[in-house]
């Protein structure tokens, strides 16, 4: 299996990729492929899948025959959206608003992946949350906050893009207790809904996003890397998303100051 590949228990596998930001800093991005228990697959996201990633799909999929669907979680991710189709021709193909909105052309299912209607089609398998308080997708362009979170409960896995971060630096520096390497997207302040409420919604979504998959014990997040719990004996997932949920209350009471 190509080496961009993390094979984890209980049929999920987690496909590191790349993205460029300016042609040049490498941030990383991911998609997972996931075995459902009736034998079928599921692509979380898609990425630049180079050729031997394509093999190793093909091969776990029979050339794809069993690969039921393609869920786009995050709605600014859209570089590889007509690629992965392509690719897979046969799989339904599920994205949010603003797919459907960037792709119209695409044979799109009607469920949309932010909705309660295609959270049910996979609940077997998959538990799904979309974060509260928040607007999901941004009139600026430049804020990727939010995007459906994804958990696999027979892995103990989460995939998130963006709204989780995990930096492999800082979580050298947490060593010595001046970081934690989990953390919430930094544009969370200008993700926030404009009104009343919004801070402590996003907060109560949050802390029972914690408590409902604090058997969680890796996280895959889009940029920079994955969070394995294979690596960190000494450490808790749920603990470290969350202290990032704690640090971010900073943010969260300053919103509050300003729209209550």
């Amino acid at each position: 299996m190509d080496r961009s590949i993390i094979a984890l228990e209980a049929g999920f596998w987690n496909i590191r990729g790349n993205y460029r930001i300016a042609g040049v800093l490498n941030v990383g991005t991911q998609a997972s492929l996931v075995r459902l228990q009736d034998g079928g697959f599921v692509l979380l996201d898609a990425c630049d899948f180079s050729a031997a990633v394509q093999a190793d799909i093909a091969g776990l999929t029979d050339d794809g025959a069993h690969l039921r669907a393609i869920i786009h979680l995050h709605p600014f991710h859209t570089l590889h959206v007509e690629a992965a189709h392509a690719l897979f021709p046969g799989a339904r193909l599920y994205g949010t608003a603003r797919h459907h909105e960037r792709f119209p052309d695409l044979p799109w299912q009607a469920e949309r992946s932010e909705s309660k209607a295609l959270h049910r089609l996979f609940k077997n398998d998959l538990r799904f949350s979309v974060p509260r308080g928040v607007d999901f997708i941004s009139d600026d362009e430049h804020v990727h906050f939010s995007s459906v979170l994804a958990y696999h409960p027979r892995s103990n896995t989460i995939h998130v893009d963006d709204t989780f971060n995990h930096v492999p630096l800082a979580g050298l520096l947490a060593r010595f207790g001046l970081a934690s390497p989990i953390s919430l997207h930094p544009t969370l302040a200008k993700a926030l809904e404009q009104r009343a409420d919004a801070a402590a919604e996003f907060r109560g979504w949050a802390q029972k996003l914690v408590r409902d998959w604090r058997d969680a014990r890796n996280l895959c997040a889009a940029h920079t890397a994955a969070w394995l719990g294979k690596d960190h004996p000494a450490d808790d997932l749920d603990d470290l998303l969350g202290e990032a949920v704690q640090r971010a209350e900073r943010t969260l009471a300053a919103h509050e100051r300003k729209y209550g």
